[in-house]
């Protein structure tokens, strides 16, 4: 007997599985459907294919007890018949599932990391990406919050894990992970390509506003320009990939090794007068002009946040006014002896004098967040280049730090991650 070899060529092709693995896949299959059959009398069975003219060999086996062959011969088949042929047909189906998704796995378990393309699938409350050739998981936990997926709508997702299960490999995607931003910029800016320009890091709050440091390994390329792109075209195409062009603020920051300067930047779009840092509490007193107060903050503490997880600084941001009324207030306290020069108390008075002074800076926080959350937010990412905090704006934080208060060791609790 023989079969049309170019069948299993066909199968190659369509599944992508090696055309010796469906061979061997129908090898098995036929020899497990015939040993079951009404035409076997022998104990086992073992089925050849010649790959090159599709020549079907049969051959029976004889086994001992402990299931070794003792003796194999060549079968006499003419014709495998209908039950025969249904189910090694089932047989062969279930292999090549197998051996379809073990292709799946080995092409996807690399890939954690990469953006794939795929048509929006809602079954229920489930939602999947059809790939090429297998489908996705988006969780909700992995989508964004203001983001509504349509059903056939076309879009992009990170590759976050890939997980060998029994059926196969589940693939696990993400529209809200920070690496999916970093690979959307790699993909659109050819300098980050070409290792010219590298993303730093990146901090997202989802959906309302994400942070980008780069840095310039070319002295005449400048990172945030060529992220930026003419007319802010290269940040608005991952905006418009992100799908939410007019709701998600892109600031793209430059990275510097100066800890001062990094936390200087990260604050764009507000510009920084003052960086003092406190290395062993992890924390950065900013001082910014008046009118920049609330911006510096953002809605909710939003900017202050994101520039935390961009540095790793904890940050306390102040106004000029009131860093100067918190520093002449713990002079008058350090001259009348109710605090050390470090700001901490010594007595009762003291502690009330600080314990005043920061109730008196958190009520302008507060008002400055009332602020914020009022303003109305026109920037576009090119704007935010140009407002970017002037790289030599801010001072040596080591010699000219203020007294480390209470306030300025705990950093303002709005600003925690």
């Amino acid at each position: 007997m023989k079969i049309d070899i170019d069948v299993f060529r066909q199968i190659e092709r369509e599944k992508g599985i090696d055309f010796h693995t469906v061979v061997e896949a129908f090898e098995a299959a036929l020899a497990s459907a015939y040993k079951r059959s009404s035409q076997s009398e022998c104990d086992e069975a073992r089925v050849v294919v010649s790959r090159a003219t599709g020549e079907i060999t049969v051959y029976g086996q004889e086994l001992d007890d402990e299931g070794n062959i003792v003796r194999e011969w060549v079968e006499e088949v003419h014709d495998f018949g209908r039950i025969v042929a249904q189910t090694a047909k089932q047989v062969l189906l279930q292999r090549l599932r197998e051996a379809e998704r073990e292709v799946t796995y080995g092409e996807y378990s690399g890939r954690e990391g990469d953006v794939v393309s795929g048509t929006v699938s809602l079954q229920g409350n489930v939602t999947l990406l059809q790939l090429a050739r297998t489908e996705a998981l988006l969780p909700f936990g992995e989508q964004v919050p203001n983001e509504r997926l349509d059903h056939g709508q076309h879009t992009k997702a990170l590759v976050i894990e890939v997980r060998r299960q029994q059926r196969g490999a589940q693939i696990v995607t993400s529209r809200r992970h920070e690496g999916f931003v970093a690979a959307l910029f790699a993909f659109e800016v050819p300098e980050i390509q070409d290792g010219i320009v590298e993303i730093m890091g990146v901090a997202r709050d989802a959906g309302h506003r994400t942070k980008v440091s780069v840095r310039s390994h070319n002295a005449d390329v400048d990172a945030v320009g060529a992220c930026v792109g003419p007319a802010g075209q290269r940040a608005k195409a991952v905006q418009r990939e992100l799908h939410n062009e007019e709701l998600e603020r892109i600031d793209i920051v430059r990275w510097d090794e100066d800890p001062v300067r990094l936390v200087a930047n990260a604050l764009s779009p507000a510009k920084v007068t003052n960086v003092y840092l406190y290395e062993d509490e992890g924390a950065a007193v900013v001082v910014v002009p008046d009118h920049m107060l609330s911006l510096a903050i953002g809605r909710e503490g939003q900017n202050a946040r994101l520039a935390y997880r961009l540095t790793g600084w904890r940050i306390d941001i102040k106004s000029e006014s009131q860093f100067a009324a918190e520093q002449r207030a713990f002079q008058d306290a350090f001259d009348a002896g109710l605090v050390d020069e470090y700001g901490q108390p010594l007595n009762d008075e003291g502690a009330a004098a600080v314990a005043a002074s920061l109730a008196a800076s958190e009520e302008v926080t507060e008002a400055a967040l009332e602020e914020a959350e009022e303003a109305e937010d026109g920037d576009t990412p090119a704007d935010d280049a140009k407002n970017a905090p002037a790289e030599a704006a801010a001072p040596d934080a080591a010699a000219d730090a203020p007294p480390a208060t209470e306030a300025a060791e705990a950093a303002s609790e709005q600003t925690d991650a």
